[in-house]
């Protein structure tokens, strides 16, 4: 099994952590770089390579993973010269890459089973598979419902609950076959081409641990919870 990761992002929301870090080194719970578990998990799960898709300060990465041999991983890299969206590096990569892979933002922290997301990919036949969380939105207003100029409806400080992408995703090399490499492709232009060809991605539901450490509320939290769900990031450890 393969995966990708993409590890290309300034980080912007995370400084001044990033400034002298590229975002996947930022270090959780004082010990661990976020990258450094992501690939003792996938490692865990199954997988014997990788590909790091780097970017900013990707000199660094590639002094810290090298070759992967320290997790069991094969790795290889692709630079990413200029921003390409999130699905665009895997365009420059297609000719290497399996007809089925893993492609996953390489700042979250969770305890996703990355195998069985590729596993449940192959088997559903689905161009992309999108591992999606249940998010509650807190909104901290009233929420009027208007018809024309009249107020239909009121609700004080609503939660609105919605399933988001977890940045993890099983791709088919297929899908991506009628895009140019070296131009930007989103993970958004991607799924609304995919839904308007009525080839719909597959829907991987997961409502275990997940944090997106590139949201500074999300990076403070897992640091605050890493000694106590350090068994269960790190099988183990």
């Amino acid at each position: 099994m393969h995966a990708v990761i993409l590890a290309g992002g300034k980080g912007v929301r995370l400084r001044p952590y990033t400034t002298a870090l590229p975002k996947p080194l930022v270090p959780i719970g004082e010990q661990h770089a976020i990258l450094e578990i992501v690939m003792r998990q996938l490692s865990a799960a199954g997988f014997t390579s990788c590909t790091l898709a780097i970017g900013h300060l990707g000199h660094i990465i590639r002094a810290y993973v090298g070759d992967g041999a320290q997790w069991g991983l094969r790795v290889d890299y692709t630079t990413e010269d200029s921003p390409l969206g999130t699905m665009g590096p895997l365009l420059t990569m297609l000719d290497r890459l399996p007809g089925h892979f893993l492609a996953m933002n390489g700042d979250i922290l969770t305890d996703l089973d990355f195998g069985d997301v590729l596993r449940t990919h192959e088997k559903a036949g689905a161009p992309l598979t999108i591992a999606t969380y249940a998010r509650r939105v807190h909104i901290d207003f009233g929420v009027l419902t208007t018809d024309a100029d009249r107020v239909v409806g009121f609700a004080e400080k609503p939660s609105m609950d919605y399933r988001v992408s977890m940045g993890v995703y099983g791709v088919s090399r297929d899908a991506l076959s009628r895009y140019t490499p070296g131009l930007p492709l989103g993970f958004d232009e991607l799924v609304l081409d995919l839904l308007a060809a009525e080839t719909p991605p597959h829907a991987y539901e997961f409502d275990g641990y997940w944090l997106d450490i590139g949201r500074p509320d999300d990076y403070d939290r897992a640091n605050a919870e890493f000694d106590a769900r350090r068994g269960m990031l790190i099988k183990g450890a």
